[in-house]
């Protein structure tokens, strides 16, 4: 790689970016330039100013990006209904490609030749990062520190050790040496003590929710509504989008909703196992689905929920700023343009039931749907249309 002068590094404060920031100094004999998103992590940006520039860098941008990340990742997500391989809604896929827009973005500003992350080459992360990098500057240089020739640590017991050799504080320990990413979506848990799949996660491990059995013995009632496909108020409260999810994840959290244990499949191939805890985008996407079963028809849903997988999958895999999610993202969002209604949501310690929806643009037609004495449907009708039906189900045996 010719030499680089100055790079823009996605930093979180955790192990890999804070030896990352000594290690391309010392390699590279380059200027760094820290960058952390404000993706609701809370108390984790505390003292991260401070820590940044002990640790080498030149300076250090903390960009306030929550309502962004819910306007533009999140809640599009929740009109696609995504979730991905039945049981993670995203967190992390939907974070990667908003940070890596704004590094490029910084490195415009402060004329970095470079970007870097601290995705390691096993994971999905790296994909997410590089990406989105190349989509939107093609001939931006990356260094991805897992991956580069000079890159000499192979373990985090490794990178502990020349933390300590540097006096870099860590907040990861031999107890609990499992990997976070938290945001106002989710908080993501892997590696370590988690890395055997029949493990049952320690109970504290867990931060957005309490355990099921610890939840109120009283049920919780919510009303959210939705314009278009987008949660804008609870309880009749008008809400911003950050605002709002961070509202719905306390509630949840308290009642236990959103803890999800799965083994997936990365898109390098490999499986790996992840403890997420999504307690209010649970909510939202029971309480999205709702209010859709009123108000769209049957085939364009039909046809919506065979995009779902592919639309999780785009995401997933790291493919934001694709072609095909742009073409995508339209027709899903067309397919919103009656989603408006209120759902009620029972919340019960760690379930989260749908009691209720309504509609101003409802498809249900009680007159049609009763058991009871009715005028408008002639029930002698359904006679030909399941002889229509049945058609060539007959022709199949009387063929032979």
């Amino acid at each position: 790689m010719s030499k680089i002068k100055k790079v823009v590094l996605a930093y979180s404060g955790g192990l890999d970016t804070s030896v990352i920031i000594k290690w391309l100094i010392e390699t590279y004999g380059c200027e760094v330039i820290a960058f952390a998103a404000d993706l609701g992590q809370k108390e984790e940006l505390e003292g991260l100013r401070e820590k940044a520039i002990n640790t080498g860098a030149s300076k250090i941008y903390i960009e306030d990006l929550k309502e962004e990340f819910v306007r533009d990742f999140v809640f599009p997500a929740l009109r696609a209904n995504a979730i991905y391989e039945g049981s993670y809604l995203l967190g992390t896929s939907l974070a990667r490609p908003l940070i890596a827009k704004k590094q490029i973005e910084i490195a415009a500003k402060e004329k970095a030749e470079a970007v870097s992350h601290g995705a390691t080459g096993k994971g999905n992360d790296q994909v997410r990062f590089e990406l989105t990098y190349l989509a939107l500057n093609p001939s931006i240089k990356i260094i991805a520190a897992w991956k580069d020739e000079n890159w000499h640590f192979d373990s985090r017991e490794s990178m502990m050790n020349y933390c300590r050799k540097y006096k870099i504080p860590v907040t990861i320990t031999k107890e609990k040496p499992y990997s976070s990413d938290r945001n106002l979506l989710h908080i993501s848990h892997e590696g370590g003590i988690l890395e055997d799949p029949w493990m049952e996660p320690a109970e504290d491990m867990f931060v957005l929710t309490v355990s099921p059995e610890k939840a109120p013995d009283k049920a919780t009632y919510l009303e959210i509504e939705f314009k278009k496909g987008n949660p804008v108020a609870v309880d009749g409260v008008k809400m911003r989008p950050a605002k709002l999810l961070d509202h719905m994840n306390r509630i949840a959290g308290a009642n236990g909703i959103g803890r999800v244990d799965i083994v997936e499949n990365r898109f390098v191939g490999m499986k790996s196992r992840g403890v997420y805890e999504t307690p209010g985008g649970t909510v939202l996407w029971a309480a999205h689905r709702a209010v859709e079963s009123l108000t769209m028809d049957r085939e364009v849903m039909l046809m919506r929920d065979g995009l779902i997988p592919k639309y999780a999958q785009l995401a997933y895999n790291g493919f934001w700023y694709s072609p095909e999610m742009k073409t995508l993202q339209a027709y899903i969002d067309a397919t919103q343009e009656n989603v408006t209604g209120i759902a009620r949501i029972k919340l019960y310690k760690g379930n989260c039931i749908v009691v209720g929806r309504k509609s101003p643009n409802s498809l249900y037609s009680e007159a049609l749907a009763t058991f009871e004495k009715e005028q408008v449907y002639d029930q002698k009708d359904a006679t030909g249309f399941i002889r229509l039906n049945a058609l060539r189900l007959r022709l199949q045996k009387i063929s032979k």
